[in-house]
């Protein structure tokens, strides 16, 4: 049995570009054994893009491990583009490449934004998820993104003045709508520059202990860009009709096996979100992780999730 670290660096056996509107095109790669279980990788944000470290949770061995970045992320382009982008084309994405890819049916694995994007994905597609790996829940309701644009200065005070200073006293009553005004400029510099504290904003609260590396690389550019504009995006325009929406439809997926894993300081995507999840769904295993917060990278999280995918050989 696997002890819970990272597999070794891999690369993919195959890149690809998938044209999904006359807008959009999607980055999409392959790693592991080409003959092995499909599993596709859901990155978060929305927005973050996928990394060379997402490879690993996975024995490249035993899967074929599916990697893409989702519209206006990462390698895909137009980099940061909102028209064109929502929950449900993005659930047409992972449909329209599992087809390209011809995949009968995969694992689908998924963190933050990830897990919301993998429920949306099974809740329309039950028939093509043989299993669900979800990390640090987000259900994109009003409370919980209240919770990141206010309430994270709970905990993270400093974070939090760094975010709300960027901001004119006079519009702090609506974050969000201040900071779409500029992340949607047409001033090339002014959108950078609020999507870089945006981002920085959400990687310090990310972890249980500071992390400068995960901050340092929360401000690189595209990455900032594609996190804060379409994260901005989907917080303002591509809120879910009912809002509870994941949850009234958990029996579409309730046979489908599930690990959901959260770390209990996690910050940024509180436990209570994963805990109503789990009330709602008690059949999904639920592994709480004592010493974590929200990001993949913390040790507990990473054994935890490397875990899950090494239980899930034996369902395949």
């Amino acid at each position: 049995m696997h002890r819970g670290d990272l597999f070794p660096p891999l690369d993919p056996y195959q890149t690809g570009r998938l044209k999904v509107s006359d807008l959009h095109t999607l980055y999409w790669e392959q790693c592991g054994n080409p003959d092995g279980v499909p599993v596709v990788f859901l990155h978060g944000g929305p927005g973050a893009g996928a990394s060379p470290t997402h490879r690993r949770f996975f024995d490249p061995r035993f899967y074929r491990i599916v990697i893409l970045d989702q519209r206006g992320a990462g390698r895909s382009t137009p980099l940061g583009e909102l028209r064109e982008n929502t929950t449900e084309t993005l659930v047409q994405d992972i449909e329209t490449l599992r087809e390209h890819l011809g995949v009968q049916r995969w694992l689908v694995f998924g963190g933050s934004w990830g897990s919301t994007l993998s429920l949306a994905y099974a809740q329309t597609h039950p028939e093509r998820v043989t299993g669900l790996i979800l990390r640090g829940i987000f259900l994109m309701r009003q409370q919980e993104i209240d919770w990141f644009l206010y309430e994270m200065r709970t905990i993270f005070p400093e974070a939090w003045a760094g975010f709300a200073s960027h901001i004119p006293e006079a519009e702090r009553g609506d974050l969000l709508e201040a900071y779409w005004r500029r992340l949607t400029a047409d001033d090339p510099q002014v959108r950078m520059q609020a999507a870089r504290i945006w981002s920085v904003y959400e990687g310090a609260c990310s972890t249980l202990l500071p992390s400068p590396e995960l901050v340092s690389a929360s401000g690189e550019d595209n990455h900032a860009l594609g996190l804060a504009r379409i994260e901005a995006h989907y917080f303002r325009n591509n809120r879910l009709t009912p809002e509870t929406r994941l949850l009234d439809q958990v029996d579409r997926i309730r046979h489908i096996p599930t690990v959901i894993v959260q770390g209990r300081y996690d910050v940024v995507c509180p436990i209570r979100t994963a805990d109503e999840l789990h009330r709602a769904w008690p059949e999904a295993d639920y592994v709480i992780v004592p010493d974590a917060g929200h990001s993949a990278m913390e040790p507990g999280i990473r054994a935890a999730l490397v875990q899950a995918t090494e239980r899930f050989k034996s369902l395949s």
